[in-house]
């Protein structure tokens, strides 16, 4: 046995191989990608939009600016991007197709797709040229991601210098009365919600064991300035549920 094949990690609540842990969380979004955005709307009540809006509204996007969304899935942010930049370039990395799949077939409903990329890769070995992108996002994907230092990692290669990292995902709530009924809501609800929807319980069990084993806000900013980010900052979004962390390739 490689030193490689002895490596583990977390999938959920679960220690896998680090080998194995991309098949099972594309096994994960191959079952959920036709009832993705559905499933978004109601576990977060819809307020996963404001939260989107809220990316877009620190982010500031600006005409011409190039966009690499990775774990991009359906296309929601890369979407919210070019509207706002009102004229640009989004390109879309997930490494499910079948939620590319999805993607092109809203960006084809909307007409959007002359602006529009769609590539199935891997966050920990992005396809494209250092210094490729003025803009680096991820939303509700980095805590999928194997080892999340590689995939930071690459996001400050392919940016410019100059250019932006935002993360949007899940987060801790500092008060723990209120993680505690946070916590009620997601193991008991999610996932009988995600049988009923998605005729998929498991992955949403999946989903709401990962939020609990990503790290806080504080360690999670510490881990974007060690892969050579600067002016980190993050905001919590509705008490800690989630949180937008922002770092600068300078």
């Amino acid at each position: 046995m490689t030193d490689d094949d002895s490596k583990t990690t977390h999938f959920g609540f679960r220690e896998v191989r680090e080998q194995d842990k991309a098949g099972m969380v594309h096994g994960v979004f191959t079952n959920v990608a036709s009832k993705y955005d559905v499933m978004n709307d109601l576990m977060s009540g819809g307020v996963h939009r404001i939260w989107k809006d809220a990316m877009m509204d620190w982010l500031a996007p600006r005409p011409g600016q190039r966009l690499l969304d990775v774990a991009g899935g359906t296309g929601d942010i890369s979407f919210r991007f070019l509207r706002r930049a009102g004229r640009g370039h989004a390109t879309v990395l997930d490494l499910t197709e079948q939620m590319l799949v999805e993607g092109r077939r809203r960006a084809e409903a909307e007409s959007m797709s002359a602006d529009l990329d769609w590539v199935a890769g891997d966050a920990m070995r992005l396809p494209f040229p250092a210094n490729s992108f003025d803009v680096y996002t991820i939303s509700f994907g980095i805590r999928n991601v194997t080892r999340i230092d590689d995939a930071l990692r690459e996001a400050y290669r392919v940016l410019k210098p100059g250019g932006r990292l935002m993360v949007l995902e899940f987060s801790q709530l500092p008060n723990p009365a209120m993680q505690r009924a946070y916590d009620l809501y997601s193991f008991n609800v999610i996932p009988r919600m995600g049988q009923v929807v998605a005729g998929d319980r498991d992955s949403y069990q999946y989903l709401v064991e990962s939020i609990r084993r990503f790290p806080d806000q504080d360690s999670f900013a510490e881990m974007i300035r060690q892969a050579g980010f600067e002016q980190v900052k993050y905001r919590n979004l509705t008490f800690g549920v989630a949180a937008l962390h922002s770092g600068w390739k300078l």
